[in-house]
């Protein structure tokens, strides 16, 4: 059964309102046993877009206050979801060598300062072409950066494949999920890589939470994964308010021992721990 939630955001990170007691709160509500919150640092993300960088020491500070607090009922970790670039690799380096983060996301945001969260990642492509050229800058991301813990949400595109509206007005699209054979041949360098490098793959649940009746990655491209040899998966909600922590995962958890995983991870201090389905 699962009972972390290691992806997870407070008010530390920028799209998110919530102060960090509530989520919390609503993690022993739950029932959890661990939370790792993995607060946004999204270096050069576009700034008409917002602004993605953490205080680190602040939020060290809050997390450290947060663990005196809840410490007797939930064990609280310090995590940061670091949006690769290809150019990036070096500061994110430094940072991942001057903090003692205990868990690294590392996920692909945008392409050439294009965030397919706006409608303007769309403007002139395909929604085959578009999603093809995330896929494969998620690809050269892990390719040039190598420190970190898991492969954040490897097909957050398809969360907003063909947007044509402004999200914010529109909140209610549908959307097709892919076919694995379409960007087999990209997906399994990227899965091979992550296999070959001994990182984990995160099995998002915020795809529920979308409306595309699966994770982030979908059961395809899971299945895939076990078929390589991966055996090291996180989960996490990407939850930004209380109500979407630890979402749908008893979904989460039927479609994972379908594939036959038997084990999740978690992390301290950086090192991983096998916990059981």
């Amino acid at each position: 059964m699962i009972k972390t939630d290691y992806h997870l955001h407070s008010s530390f990170s920028s799209d998110s309102q919530t102060p960090m007691e509530q989520q919390i709160e609503k993690g022993i509500e739950l029932g959890l046993e661990e939370l790792c919150f993995t607060e946004h640092m999204d270096l050069d993300y576009p700034k008409e877009y917002g602004d993605f960088t953490l205080s680190v020491e602040d939020y060290f500070n809050k997390v450290t206050e947060m663990q005196h607090k809840y410490g007797d009922r939930i064990k609280i970790y310090k995590g940061v979801e670091f949006g690769l670039a290809p150019h990036l690799g070096e500061r994110y380096q430094k940072l991942a060598d001057q903090y003692d983060f205990d868990f690294i996301i590392g996920s692909t945001h945008v392409y050439d300062n294009l965030d397919p969260y706006y409608s303007t990642y769309w403007e002139g492509r395909t929604e085959q072409r578009g999603t093809m050229m995330y896929f494969e800058r998620v690809l050269e991301n892990i390719q040039n950066y190598n420190d970190y813990d898991t492969l954040g949400h490897i097909d957050y595109i398809i969360r907003y494949q063909g947007r044509k509206e402004d999200p914010d007005r529109d909140r209610k699209l549908l959307f097709d999920n892919y076919s694995y054979s379409e960007y087999g041949d990209i997906l399994d360098e990227i899965l091979k890589h992550i296999i070959y490098q001994g990182k984990a793959l995160e099995v998002n649940a915020a795809g529920y939470r979308y409306g595309l009746g699966a994770p982030n990655p979908q059961y395809s491209t899971l299945a895939r994964y076990k078929e390589l040899g991966g055996e090291l998966i996180t989960i996490g909600s990407d939850a930004h308010k209380p109500e979407f922590l630890a979402y749908s995962y008893d979904r989460v958890e039927a479609l994972l021992k379908e594939i036959g995983f038997r084990y999740y991870a978690t992390y301290h201090k950086r090192n991983h721990i096998m916990n059981v389905l």
